[in-house]
């Protein structure tokens, strides 16, 4: 790498860490919690918004309902937050769902849950930075209409941030975390004790607009399509649920004794997010918010609709302004805290995706360089692959939340569901072989794994019916891909790894009977004589220098001056009536090994080492293509003569302290 490209890499990433620093980069408790936790906590911003307003499509009425609904997700909660207090202790290596699924219903099941988190990691940073950047275009009217690009820039910075270490991206996103906790259950004790205390809790913003169903939905939730949008509702306040699977992934990045630190922080995890979940929506009914999914035509002031001009402000921001309206302060804090939260909780994804990433590389179920740990001890290729992959979504949903959220959520109910299965044969396993006194522990672990399976499954078939139809399908048809593509890398591996087993007698790893070298000679200038003396240092049978003839004239200057120096190795010009370099030099190796297939042909082709890009378009083509074809030519070996022009000094590359 140049120089200047090695600073900058320095600058954004840091100095290198030595392997045997990789204790340094585990995390405490109050790191575990912003670093794990900031995708389900972040939730609280958009999922109150997704359940008022699915049920706006019924009307006023339908609001009634939105508490139930928030008790209902939480329930969910509570009992995958309980679910997966099990499996940290059970599975502390860090394969998380696709270890459980793998080891207990097998390797169909274990690809079929990494393939659906997989898939639901990029869409947690998509959803969430999507989010994040209208909240943003809401408070800076100059990044309205530019929200897609400013989500890629947000999901820039977090792959910088992350490639410096766990370790340090967490101690960065932990304070304003707390931050965003802090404020937003300040805000809800805050307009608890003004509503129920003082008694003089403000309406928001939007409580004097009337709100009214969409066309077929006037009997408000009384008919069949009245019981299905609950059902629509409460499949989309379940995104409050992705993130907690990342826990018993991450259990290795936990401080010792690992498995407990990573249980107590999914017990807090769940706690502040039930809180923080039905706090805002019994905020809101408090406060008679409305939240319309077609505000201009929904909202009415005075039985007029409001139109288009109409900026609806997100749940949060509406709550903010009512509860804090006599201290401007803490209003702002409330938003800048949830504008930053939305993008830190993405960085869940960015340590759940690799750590899965390298499981499976490792595996043999995605590319190798997966499982490699880059300069800072992070899973490096893990997390630019996902960093694209998000920003390709992004941008092809022009980071329109509504939009992504019903990709959302169907990945993860996927894997909560085979693995709380999964978790269930690991205790009935144990049951059968373990001592009398660990058994009622079993029976408990068990009955509880068990109600989260039953619970979970419940939801994902709400999920599917619900969103199927709404864009569900593309995150299903997109775990499928990664499934078959999982399945074929794997198969790639085992074939290349039976044909390269030193155990197995192929017949290809006879000595050579000679070898034939040739010199690729275009002129004779010193990268040609360089080439030469390597050629002639490993004492071949035969030796031969090749040209070829495009141009007689000038074929006759390149002899007369070889003959001139005296070379000591004959030089042989192969005709090419359609001026064609690599063809016959092609045929002639080909004609080599056709005479004697026990001999090696040794190719050596002189190159230049250049120093700008510039130059490498100028040089080195004709080389480029011969290697290319010749790497195909079984029984033929290549070798690059290098000869480093003046533009190239200096910028070899430095071996690092």
């Amino acid at each position: 790498m140049p120089l200047a490209g090695q600073i900058l890499k320095r600058l954004l990433v840091g100095r290198p860490l030595g392997s045997d620093r990789l204790g340094e980069t585990l995390l405490p408790k109050r790191i575990a919690l912003p670093v794990f936790a900031s995708d389900a906590l972040s939730s609280v911003a958009y999922a109150p918004d997704e359940i008022l307003l699915t049920l706006s499509v019924a009307g006023l009425t339908a609001y009634a309902f939105s508490w139930k609904i928030a008790l209902a997700v939480a329930l969910v909660m509570l009992v995958v937050v309980a679910s997966y207090r099990q499996n940290v202790h059970a599975y502390p290596s860090g394969g998380g769902d696709y270890e459980v699924a793998t080891t207990n219903l097998g390797k169909t099941a274990g690809l079929t849950v990494a393939s659906a988190l997989l898939v639901d990691y990029v869409l947690t940073v998509a959803v969430s930075i999507s989010s994040a950047a209208q909240y943003a275009a809401s408070a800076i009217p100059l990044l309205k209409g530019h929200e897609a690009l400013a989500g890629v820039a947000a999901v820039t910075v977090l792959t910088a941030m992350n490639l410096r270490g766990v370790r340090e991206s967490g101690g960065a996103f932990a304070l304003p975390t707390y931050v965003f906790m802090v404020s937003i259950i300040g805000m809800a004790l805050w307009g608890f004790f003004r509503y129920y205390v003082i008694g003089d809790l403000p309406r928001a913003e939007s409580a004097d607009l009337t709100l009214v169903a969409e066309p077929g939905y006037e009997a408000g939730l009384a008919s069949l399509a009245g019981g299905f949008l609950v059902l629509r509702a409460f499949s989309s306040g379940c995104a409050a649920l992705t993130g907690v699977e990342a826990i018993s992934n991450g259990v290795p990045a936990f401080m010792k004794p690992k498995s407990r630190n990573a249980a107590t922080t999914l017990a807090l995890l769940g706690g502040i997010s039930v809180t923080m979940l039905v706090s805002i929506v019994v905020l809101a009914r408090m406060t008679d918010l409305k939240f319309a999914e077609a505000p201009a035509t929904q909202l009415l002031r005075g039985g007029v609709p409001v139109g288009d001009g109409y900026q609806q402000d997100p749940v949060i921001g509406q709550l903010a302004h009512a509860v804090f309206d006599t201290f401007p302060v803490a209003f702002y804090v409330v938003a800048a805290a949830t504008g930053v939260i939305l993008v830190l909780a993405a960085n869940t994804a960015f340590n759940g995706f690799p750590v899965l990433g390298s499981i499976l590389a490792r595996d043999g179920f995605l590319p190798r360089q997966l499982h490699t740990r880059g300069d800072r001890l992070a899973f490096s290729n893990g997390i630019l692959t996902l960093a694209v992959m998000a920003g390709v979504l992004i941008l092809a949903f022009d980071a329109q939340v509504t939009r992504l959220i019903q990709l959302y959520i169907v990945g993860v109910f996927v894997s909560f569901t085979t693995s709380q299965v999964g978790m269930v044969r690991h205790w009935n396993r144990l049951l059968r072989t373990s001592a009398a006194g660990d058994r009622g522990r079993m029976r408990r672990s068990r009955v509880v794994n068990a109600v989260g399976a039953g619970l979970c499954g419940t939801v994902l078939v709400v999920v599917l019916i619900t969103k199927f139809a709404k864009g569900a399908w593309i995150a299903i048809a997109a775990m499928v891909v990664i499934f078959m593509l999982m399945r074929g890398i794997r198969r790639h591996y085992d074939a290349v790894s039976v044909e390269l087993d030193p155990d197995v007698d192929t017949g290809d790893v006879v000595l050579p009977s000679r070898v034939h070298a040739l010199v690729l000679v275009s002129k004779v200038h010193r990268p040609t004589l360089r080439a030469l003396a390597y050629a002639r240092a490993t004492r071949p049978s035969v030796l031969e220098a090749i040209s070829v003839n495009v141009d007689p004239d000038e074929t006759q200057a390149l002899q007369a001056d070889w003959d001139r120096r005296n070379i000591p190795v004959p030089l042989k010009s192969l005709d090419s009536p359609y001026r064609e370099i690599t063809r016959p030099i092609v045929d002639y190796v080909r004609s080599i090994r056709r005479e004697s297939p026990r001999d090696v042909v040794m190719v050596y082709i002189p190159e230049y080492v250049v120093g700008h890009w510039w130059e490498a378009l100028l040089h080195n083509q004709s080389a480029l293509r011969l290697k290319t074809r010749l790497l195909f030519t079984p029984g033929v070996m290549v070798a690059s003569v290098p000869w480093q022009l003046r533009s190239s000094q200096g910028l070899e590359p430095k071996v690092e302290p």
